[in-house]
């Protein structure tokens, strides 16, 4: 497929979506569905270790869904390919990163939410406005008490206040504020801590994760030691990572 509306790139073992209609990146039918069809690529490629979500221009993330896709006519397809990224988002193993620099508001913070891992400036400014225009968020009615708490969800949602980038942290929408002036070194840096580890070792730890969402603490220990038994325990990285650690070296993950 041919990508007008994102930036679709792999490069390092790590693949790339760019949100690529600024200044205020929003998501429309059509962005979303370059978007969807991307992410079915990074969940048949084997090789990568993380996907990174990223925008172009330094206004805006995303302002959201576009408006013009809520009317009657369009508004059943609009969910439709919206909801998709997330289901296929969901299905992602490899760590899913959102790098925001600007706002992020509407679908935007849904989008951003749903990553593993999210970084943000210093600079961004962060929300769920929806109901101020009459709707409200369905993906974030869903997820946000699962990260940040009945309450805030209940406070954000029916507020629709916007938060700065330090507020997200602090309540856990956000994992880390580095400074505008130098954010991309400053990220690069930080993710360096997740690329140089074992790929299948962080796919089979990210699924012990969500194996835990919606279940009971027994439940929960069962679904992690069956994974680690039978899928983390088989791999070379997980041998070979005991073995320098009994033998005091630095592994040499071969990411099988």
């Amino acid at each position: 497929m041919a990508y007008s509306l994102i930036i679709f790139e792999k490069k390092d073992k790590v693949a790339r979506i760019t949100l690529n209609v600024p200044p205020l990146n929003w998501l429309t039918i059509n962005m979303m569905k370059e978007i969807n069809d991307a992410l079915m690529d990074v969940k048949k490629d084997r090789t990568l270790k993380m996907l990174i979500f990223d925008h172009a221009g330094e206004k805006a993330f995303s302002s959201g869904v576009d408006v013009a896709d809520h009317t009657d006519d369009k508004v059943d397809e609009m969910i439709e390919v919206f909801h998709r990224m997330f289901r296929l988002m969901f299905e992602v193993d490899i760590p899913i990163v959102g790098i925001i620099n600007g706002v992020s508001l509407g679908g935007g913070c849904e989008l951003m939410s749903f990553c593993d891992i999210v970084i943000a400036s210093d600079r961004s400014r962060i929300g769920q406005p929806e109901i101020a225009v009459g709707v409200f968020p369905p993906i974030a009615a869903a997820w946000f008490s699962t990260i940040i708490g009945l309450k805030k969800t209940y406070e954000l949602l029916l507020t629709g206040k916007i938060i700065s980038a330090q507020e997200a942290e602090r309540i856990g929408l956000v994992n880390v504020v580095l400074p505008a002036a130098t954010f991309k070194e400053e990220c690069d840096k930080y993710l360096a801590e997740f690329l140089n580890k074992s790929r299948p070792v962080s796919m089979w730890t990210k699924r012990a994760i969500r194996a835990s969402l919606g279940v009971t603490f027994p439940d929960a220990l069962r679904n992690a030691e069956i994974l680690y038994l039978d899928g983390c325990m088989t791999t070379e990285d997980a041998k070979e990572g005991i073995d320098a650690f009994m033998n005091k070296r630095k592994p040499e993950w071969k990411d099988r």
